[in-house]
Order: structure tokens, then sequence, then C-alpha cells
């Protein structure tokens, strides 16, 4: 099962990136360490890590990257 909705934004009260994994009504939240001009590439598999950490078996079927 995957999640329905992937967004990766900066969270600048923590200088980090947050992952937020949206499965129907429940949002996971991860904070992650990469540098605040990281490429898109590296910031998709950031994601793609943190989903497959947290238990989902498949790419999201929406990635979206807020900068």
């Amino acid at each position: 099962m995957g999640p329905d909705n992937v967004e990766v934004s900066w969270d600048a009260s923590k200088s980090q990136w947050l992952v937020r994994i949206t499965t129907g009504e429940e949002v996971i939240r991860r904070h992650c360490k990469a540098p605040r001009d990281a490429d898109e590439g590296t910031l998709r598999s950031l994601a793609q890590k943190t989903v497959t950490d947290e238990g989902y078996d498949s790419a999201p079927s929406q990635l979206n990257i807020k900068r």
C-alpha cells in the first residue's frame, strides 16, 4: 500500500526539510536533514526513503516539493 500524497517543504523553524506523508486522514510528519538548496532529485530520493522507512511499500501517487 502506498501513501495518497507526499509533500516535501522547508521548515524554517527547524532549518530542516519536512516530509508529510498523507494516507486517507492520517498524516505522518518527519524532518530530514539536507541542505536548503538541495536539488529536486535529492529531495525526491529523501522523500522515497522516508516513505519506505515508514513501512509503505510503493512510491507515492503524488509527490509535491514546495520551496
